[in-house]
């Protein structure tokens, strides 16, 4: 699903974000990414969805290297990802069913299919009830639930997340990892990006840790 091969990252300012790093996700897995801030976790989703790009090395996401894809061709390879921000990304102007519905939208999804898969999306995350709200009315956590209903309306085969759970309280970030799991139950791979330990080992899935831009725990789940 997803393959690091030697992978560096320098930004403009010369900083480098990532240091020769490999590591694979096998279709259907669920990792979880785990350092300190600052320690290039963000970077590897950035490379991931292609908002940018390694400097050195090999990034293959869905059988496809990024850094051969034209512009015209990377909306597909997204379309194939759902991404979960940490500061979830919503649309202020709009209610909590449009942010959804926008999704599949975008990816051409037939218009007569939408409502209906909207409404099953928002259930299974316990806001049919809340769909037309704005999202600025709901909690953290509701908003973080809209989030994660939005990047997994298309039912994408794989999805990353940047700290889902890092602005929630523990019972509410217990709920979300709930999602998570259940994501997981269906076939999807998922990539977590967490600070939690704790929660993170609560569900038992391993962990990629790094430091510095390097990696320094490759569980063999994930080795190449």
């Amino acid at each position: 699903m997803v393959r690091f091969h030697n992978v560096s990252m320098r930004y403009p300012t010369g900083y480098e974000a990532l240091k020769g790093i490999s590591f694979r996700l096998a279709p259907g897995s669920f990792h979880f990414l785990s350092g300190p801030s600052g320690a290039g976790k963000t970077s590897i989703l950035k490379l991931i969805y292609c908002a940018e790009l390694a400097s050195e090395g090999s990034v293959i996401v869905q059988g496809r290297n990024v850094e051969q894809l034209t512009p015209a061709q990377l909306p597909s390879l997204r379309r194939g990802i759902g991404v979960i921000f940490q500061d979830y990304k919503l649309l202020y102007d709009r209610s909590v069913f449009d942010n959804v519905a926008l999704a599949m939208e975008v990816a051409g999804q037939d218009p007569e299919r939408i409502p209906g898969q909207v409404s099953r999306t928002l259930e299974s995350v316990g806001l049919k009830e809340r769909m037309y709200h704005n999202p600025i009315a709901l909690s953290g956590g509701e908003q973080q639930r809209v989030a994660i209903a939005r990047a997994t309306v298309n039912r994408p085969p794989l999805v990353i997340a940047d700290e889902p759970t890092g602005n929630l309280d523990r019972d509410m970030g217990r709920k979300i990892m709930a999602l998570f799991h259940n994501l997981h139950q269906q076939g999807i791979t998922i990539l977590l990006v967490t600070h939690d330990l704790e929660l993170a080992t609560e569900l038992g899935h391993p962990q990629i840790t790094m430091v510095n831009g390097c990696l320094t725990h490759i569980p063999d789940s994930a080795k190449l």
